[in-house]
């Protein structure tokens, strides 16, 4: 289940939602109630329950199944805070058809995993139920709506499971302590302006947790869990009728109690004076600021009005956000990050709020910046050429949702229509919705737009100024009256209009002189295209019909950080990250954007460990411009003094604090205790790290590496035609220049160390301990061996979450993960982490050195391993209908110099793994002599 510290909104990316033909052109009023569009059914039982049925094939034979509560801690009486979340983890603990533990190891079984897929999450507002299922078999499928309905009102809530319970919710509760729990406390009453909200947090309290009697929960489902706060979302492959006599069938029975409790929301009151807020923790990593202005009411969406006027306030909120990008670019930038817009505070409420992470300045530069950008808006509003791009990227935006409304993934409808039930959220679909932004957009003039700046954007008022940050040095901490003094200075400064600037239409003017295709070849059992060009780069294209929309772009060759010697390190590392925030040709990052407005394409390339990798994506309509983007960061990265320090001061201030925190002194202990402090292995950087960059040397790495096309393999992924992307694949990329350079990577011999390694780290103020154990050394990489060792680990995940979480109730989350590695070196690693109380280290440790042994004793069971399987055929089939897996698949094999082949033989190979295999492999890998275990334990 989702931690509570991120059980906010879902989503806020409206997501495209429509199978019909679009009908272009029908004049619109203003006074038009938005529809619900004709992709979705919303119907409602005669108990008041809602349901949301829409038939969607991607992926294919799946179906996403949501219960959704208007139920959330917002609505605890006193003696039950936290027994709204405490019902959601008793949803898994038996019911009227599934004994406890039974509904996990049904799912698991028909490749529904528990957390990945399974979940459920609870909010101050409500509780959502996410259930994805198959839908080969009918019964399955009957049986996903069974589930839901014992959700809805046949949970069992057995004395003796109540409080086996207890301390699996307890360590949820202990996992969520720290840095953010500590401020929240503080925080949270402030920006709730003393509302409910920062007295009902959905994790609860602890003593509540630990005492409550068995009918204080019980009350809780009686009371809220009733049809008319529900709503079941049905998206997926299904017949729409036959879901509806389902949804009818498992619901239309269920009936709301005699004596109705009132559902009421939160009221958040007014500020009535400014307040200036500072919190300091000595574990905080970084500072910033927050200026939260006042609460106002949520605006309506119903009309085609209100949907024109939330067309207008995107607009200037874009603009005003690349107006913030552009600050950090400077090279004594007012703050490392930062921006202003409208944001939902609470169901109902929204305000107005600018935030900065600080550099070096700290929080009077960041203010003066946060407030002058606003004021400069508000008081002169945009320029037509800002317009003219934001208007651009909008309607292309629309354009591609439209382009790919019987594509989109069944679990964004899903989400949408929650958040249509939750927040009254417009659902018209996207045929409707490409069809508003078409006539609209283009007719919302400048005058508009920044006369609803000046409304939206706030100034003076009663406002909450925050600062938030460490207490251990760096820069000052301001006083409460400094912050409120630093914004009345910054609405009082006077600001000038924003200089109106024009720019390039055309990101090159004239293509680069064209190579050749001097081979080609064509793998029809994996539908690939493969080109050989003049200039020696190699191209594997994939057309696909997955998405209408979509090309995704990889190239890599070996090399990288692994041939240069230790006095370039920190700038071979660093070296592609800042030469790509530079820009391209004469333009800096800022102006690309801007030149590249109404189109959906970008590139980034990266100097890692062992091998230079290119990436890119784009639209269908957007391939020349992407692979003109590929071929300029080759060929014309461009050089900018004042980013190259801008990046500096941001890095050096945000490693000031990096080690402050006892998670990242956690993993910086394990990374520098198993590689033995070797400079070589990237760690947690620290600010004298910066000091040591150099812009010629950072600049000559990159190009050094970069500039050379030579033995580069391309892969290109998506909805083209191959005939018409040959030309292109010609010109940008047979272009390039290929000259001699090193294609190789050098191993300096780099491994972990030998024999059993303990160390404890004991740093942080929370009882709160987390165990790590890493198992490594050299193995022979074949793609078979992968796979039975990845079976075997998650066998033994499925041992762990019974035996520790449901059994013992020592965790809440955690497991184990590895891999076999091929590059530079044939070797393995795993690695465990498991969070846990202090007081059950040795206990944890034990029980899962317990499973380790039974499963080399014992092998995995044949359960074990079908449920594994059934995931891993959910997944591959999924993949398969995904350009992003075909290019990880087909990059891999060349990484590994396997033949993407294999790909297609993925079931059978699976299906031959043996449950007795699997404790060879747990043998081989799980050696007891050889392993590190480093513990995370509290400051004493």
């Amino acid at each position: 289940m989702i931690s509570p510290s991120s059980r906010a909104a879902i989503a806020a990316v409206l997501l495209a939602c429509s199978a019909l033909v679009h009908a272009a052109g029908a004049p619109l009023a203003l006074s038009d109630a938005l529809p619900i569009g004709p992709q979705v059914k919303v119907g409602k039982l005669a108990n008041g329950l809602t349901y949301y049925i829409q038939k969607n094939a991607r992926p294919e034979q799946k179906l996403e199944l949501r219960l959704v509560i208007k139920a959330g801690s917002i609505l605890e009486d006193e003696d039950q805070q936290g027994l709204a979340h405490f019902t959601e983890h008793m949803a898994f603990n038996g019911s009227t058809h599934f004994k406890r533990n039974a509904l996990v190891s049904y799912l698991q079984g028909i490749g529904v995993k528990f957390g990945a897929d399974l979940n459920a999450y609870t909010s101050f507002d409500e509780t959502v139920y996410i259930l994805p299922i198959p839908t080969e078999r009918p019964e399955v499928v009957e049986q996903g709506f069974q589930v839901l309905e014992d959700w809805a009102h046949g949970l069992s809530f057995n004395d003796a499971d109540i409080d086996s319970e207890r301390g699996i919710v307890l360590e949820e509760l202990r996992l969520g302590k720290g840095l953010e729990d500590r401020m929240n406390k503080v925080l949270m009453p402030k920006l709730m302006n003393g509302s409910r909200y920062a007295q009902r947090m959905p994790i609860g309290k602890e003593d509540i947790i630990k005492t409550f009697r068995p009918e204080a929960i019980r009350r809780f489902y009686h009371d809220w869990y009733r049809p008319d706060l529900m709503a079941v979302v049905v998206v997926g492959d299904v017949d729409p009728a036959a879901a509806q006599r389902m949804v009818e069938r498992h619901f239309g029975a269920l009936a709301n109690p005699v004596h109705e409790r009132r559902r009421d929301y939160a009221v958040i009151p007014q500020r009535q004076a400014s307040e200036g807020v500072v919190v300091t923790d000595k574990e905080a990593n970084s500072n910033s600021v927050l200026i939260r202005y006042g609460v106002e009411p949520e605006p309506a969406h119903r009309t085609v009005g209100d949907y024109r006027a939330s067309l207008i306030e995107g607009l200037y909120g874009a603009m005003l956000g690349q107006r913030m990008a552009e600050l950090t670019q400077q090279a004594d930038p007012p703050f490392i990050q930062g921006g202003s817009s409208m944001s939902k505070v609470a169901h109902g409420y929204r305000s107005f709020r600018a935030g900065a992470v600080l550099g070096k300045g700290g929080a009077a530069p960041a203010i003066a910046a946060l407030v002058r950008e606003d004021e400069r808006a508000r008081q002169f509003g945009f320029t037509e050429s800002e317009l003219e791009r934001a208007r651009k990227n909008m309607l292309r935006s629309f354009e591609r949702g439209y382009n790919e409304r019987d594509k989109s993934n069944s679990a964004g409808y899903a989400a949408e229509y929650i958040r249509h039930f939750l927040e009254q959220e417009p659902i018209p679909g996207i045929a409707n919705e490409y069809d508003y932004a078409r006539q609209l957009v283009p007719g919302i003039t400048l005058a508009e737009v920044n006369a609803a700046a000046r409304a939206g954007i706030p100034t003076g008022g009663d406002k909450l100024v925050i600062y938030a940050g460490s207490d251990q040095g760096g820069m000052p901490v301001p006083v409460q009256a400094e912050l409120l003094a630093a914004v009345a200075a910054a609405e009082r400064a006077p600001v000038q209009a924003q200089a109106e600037k024009v720019y390039a239409s055309t990101l090159m003017a004239h293509p680069p002189k064209a190579g050749a295709i001097v081979s080609q070849s064509v793998d029809a059992a994996l539908g690939l295209t493969r080109l050989t060009l003049s200039n020696g780069v190699k191209v594997v294209l994939k057309p696909t019909d997955f998405n209408n929309d979509q090309v995704l772009l990889s190239a890599l060759r070996f090399g990288g950080q692994s041939l240069f010697g230790e006095q370039d390190l920190v700038s071979a590392r660093y070296a592609s990250a800042i030469v790509g925030q530079m820009g391209l040709q004469d333009y800096s990052p800022s102006d690309l954007g801007k030149v590249l407005a109404g189109k959906a394409a970008s590139t980034s390339a990266t100097v890692s460990n062992l091998s230079e990798v290119l990436g890119g994506q784009s639209g269908k309509e957007d391939v020349e411009t992407m692979l003109q983007l590929a071929y300029l960061q080759m060929t014309q990265p461009r050089r900018d003094r004042a980013i190259f320090d801008s990046f500096v001061g941001k890095q050096k201030e945000l490693a000031r604090n990096s080690l402050s925190r006892p998670e990242s002194v956690f993993g910086d202990t394990i990374v520098g205790t198993l590689y033995d402090n070797n400079v070589r292995v990237a760690r947690a950087p620290r600010p004298e790290d910066f000091d040591r960059l150099d812009l010629d040397r950072v600049f000559d790495i990159y190009r050094s590496r970069l500039s050379s096309a030579k033995d580069f393999t391309f892969f290109i992924v998506g909805s083209f035609d191959v005939e018409r992307i040959k030309p292109l694949v010609a010109t940008y990329l047979g272009g390039l220049p290929a000259p001699d350079v090193p294609v190789q990577y050098k191993d300096w011999g780099v491994r972990p160390i030998k024999g059993v390694v303990k160390k404890e780290v004991r740093m942080g103020a929370e009882s709160k301990s987390t165990i790590s154990l890493t198992f490594t050394g050299t193995a022979e990489y074949s793609e078979d061996e992968q796979m039975r060792l990845q079976a075997l680990l998650e066998a033994l995940n499925i041992k762990l979450l019974e035996v520790l979480r449901e059994q013992q109730g020592l965790i809440y989350g955690g497991g184990m993960s590895g891999a076999l590695t091929k590059v530079p070196y044939g070797g393995y690693a795993i690695s465990i982490n498991l969070p846990c109380g202090p007081e059950n280290v040795d206990k944890v440790i034990a029980a899962t050195f317990a499973e380790i042994a039974k499963v080399k004793e014992q092998g995995v069971t044949q359960e074990d391993l079908d449920k594994v399987r059934a995931g891993w055929s959910r997944n591959y089939h999924k993949g398969l209908r995904e350009n992003g897996y075909w290019l990880g698949q087909l990059q891999l094999a060349l990484v590994n110099g396997t033949d993407p082949a294999a790909l297609l033989t993925y079931e059978q190979r699976a299906g031959a793994i043996r449950a007795a295999d699997l404790k060879q492999t747990a043998r081989r890998y799980f050696d007891m002599d050889n392993y590190l275990q480093v513990v995370l334990y509290p400051a004493r």
